[in-house]
């Protein structure tokens, strides 16, 4: 299966979309889009990972510089990260909790709720 990311903007908020397996292949296209949302001058950004079915540590790679890039950029990254996302229920959610790294993001359990500034993430 392949990767596939779909870009919206909801105020100062960027989402990208991503659907299919974040792999080692794959995984470098996630990274890019989120360079290119922070060239453009995008400092919130929301990863929505609810279709994302496979993630392999390059990855959850991904994530972590995704987050270390936002940081370095006094921007904010959360994640979308429903307790039953894509097919089986929360891939990713799973990888990143059984890394020990899931309690480094800011999870939501949907868009709304990502971008209601008043809505507390999802804790670990």
């Amino acid at each position: 299966m392949t990767l596939k990311v779909m870009e919206d903007e909801q105020g100062t908020w960027a989402i990208l979309q991503v659907s299919g397996e974040m792999d080692l292949v794959t995984s470098p296209a996630v990274r890019q889009r989120v360079h290119d949302a922070v060239a453009d001058g995008r400092r919130s950004l929301v990863l929505d990972l609810s279709g994302v079915r496979f993630c392999d540590s390059s990855g959850v790679g991904v994530l972590i510089a995704a987050r270390r890039l936002m940081r370095s950029c006094q921007g904010r990254l959360r994640l979308i990260l429903p307790a039953r996302g894509a097919e089986d229920g929360s891939h990713v959610n799973r990888v990143l909790a059984a890394l020990g790294v899931r309690r480094l993001f800011e999870v939501y359990p949907d868009v709304t709720s990502a971008l209601d500034e008043t809505a507390p993430p999802l804790t670990a």
